[in-house]
């Protein structure tokens, strides 16, 4: 799908005690694999790979087999044990004891995870870093260069600033993703601290009012030390957006994600417009958290019951356009329609000398066609005269359908959602 990063939830040994079922059910039958969330087992910990999936050796493979490809390989880092960890045993010291004795379990309620043990900072914070630290150079040396480090904001700050400093002083090119779904100090603090990009609140930005504000926020307030990656779904997330909305509302936050930040990502069934929750829950039924997911991809392609060819030319556009690669270009345009999302992204000075220029309209409806006067600042698509017709029009080609209007200051756009609810525009360049 053009993508540059295939990322990898724990590959390790996952524990038997209080072993998840289906759906975070309490028993797990047989065949249950548990929650690879839930690591550590007499095999091994984090440093380990669990049986089933191979050894060292095949794991190197399958880096060198994704640079084949042009993929660099993410692997979760996930700070926490099953009961059955070495580290339980090794290291109580690194945990939460109760009055009683036993070791507490994570809980963030309603959650909870009888499956896994939190670490504590507080008693050896020494011991329990340089751990950490050994973990991710062995991982490094196993050619991964980036962690997605799954709730960071659950663990002492001062930590990730030192261990991402340490890490990048021997090896600069890797880089730490957080998925930190918390309150905005605390993710701001966790940017400040090193991390190199961010889980954001993007998949909670639908209407037109919010994606203008969330857009403004991160190219421009933020953009110093929060860097996003704008994830159109996760494990744990299935918005009420993508649940009701049918396959127009996976287009369009495809589109928002892959044109609003230089950084984007989706979770495998995304493509297939997997939609169902877990009743009562933002989860997705059935996932991979608790059990395993055959998805036939080649056939739900054959049978148009795919979005991997339109996420395919998102990623192309995105390669073959440099204005989308920048994060503090994103000027939003207004529009007389509430529905009618419109921003454009403006790089100069490309090696060629050459201007990239891409406007993108969005309608955020998914049940629907709307109708807009779309107003744009022309001082930030950077026009010069020659890009102009006599009449001061200026050509935009649509990089989805291929088609191709004379547009001004001032623009009538209507968007189906049923048909296509985009368009990304790129300005055409000299007459």
């Amino acid at each position: 799908m053009g993508f540059d990063v295939i990322y990898l939830p724990p590959i390790h040994p996952i524990g038997f005690t209080n072993r998840k079922g289906p759906n975070n059910t309490l028993h797990a039958g047989p065949g249950d694999p548990g929650s690879p969330w839930a690591i550590g087992a007499a095999s091994g910990g984090h440093d380990a790979i669990h049986p089933d999936l191979g050894t060292f050796d095949d794991f190197d493979a399958f880096v060198a087999a994704a640079a084949e490809n042009g993929l660099e390989v993410a692997l979760d880092l996930a700070l926490q044990a099953s009961p059955d960890h070495p580290w339980a045993t090794d290291h109580p010291e690194w945990f939460t004891t109760r009055l009683d004795g036993t070791i507490a379990y994570a809980e963030n309620p309603p959650k909870k995870y009888q499956d896994i043990y939190p670490l504590n900072f507080d008693n050896d914070p020494d011991g329990l870093s340089e751990e950490v630290l050994r973990i991710v150079r062995l991982w490094i040396s196993h050619g991964v260069k980036i962690f997605r480090v799954d709730n960071p904001h659950t663990k002492p700050v001062w930590f990730w600033e030192w261990l991402i400093a340490e890490v990048n002083r021997t090896d600069p090119d890797v880089i730490f993703l957080a998925e930190a779904f918390t309150r905005p100090a605390m993710m701001h603090a966790l940017g400040r601290a090193g991390f190199q990009q961010s889980y954001t609140y993007f998949t909670w930005r639908n209407t037109k009012r919010e994606i203008e504000e969330y857009f403004t926020e991160v190219s421009h307030e933020s953009a110093d030390f929060f860097r996003p990656n704008f994830f159109v779904n996760t494990p744990d997330i299935l918005t009420e957006y993508l649940q009701y909305g049918g396959p127009a509302a996976f287009k369009i936050r495809a589109v928002l994600a892959a044109t609003g930040s230089p950084l984007w990502g989706v979770y495998a069934g995304y493509e297939l417009y997997e939609h169902v929750a877990r009743p009562g829950a933002e989860e997705y039924i059935d996932n991979e958290k608790y059990e395993y997911k055959a998805r036939d991809f080649a056939a739900a392609e054959a049978q148009g019951r795919s979005l991997a060819p339109y996420l395919t030319r998102l990623n192309h556009i995105r390669r073959a356009h440099p204005s989308l690669g920048e994060l503090r270009n994103l000027t939003v345009h207004r529009s007389t329609d509430d529905a009618t999302v419109v921003y454009s992204k403006h790089k100069e000075d490309l090696p060629d000398g050459g201007k990239d220029t891409i406007i993108v309209v969005v309608n955020v409806d998914p049940h629907s066609a709307r109708e807009s006067t779309v107003s744009l600042d022309l001082a930030a698509l950077g026009l010069d005269p020659e890009d102009l017709e006599e009449d001061g029009t200026f050509w935009v080609d649509d990089l989805v359908s291929g088609e191709s209007w004379r547009w001004s200051e001032h623009n009538y756009v209507r968007l189906d959602a049923y048909y296509e609810p985009a368009h990304i525009l790129h300005i055409r360049r000299g007459r």
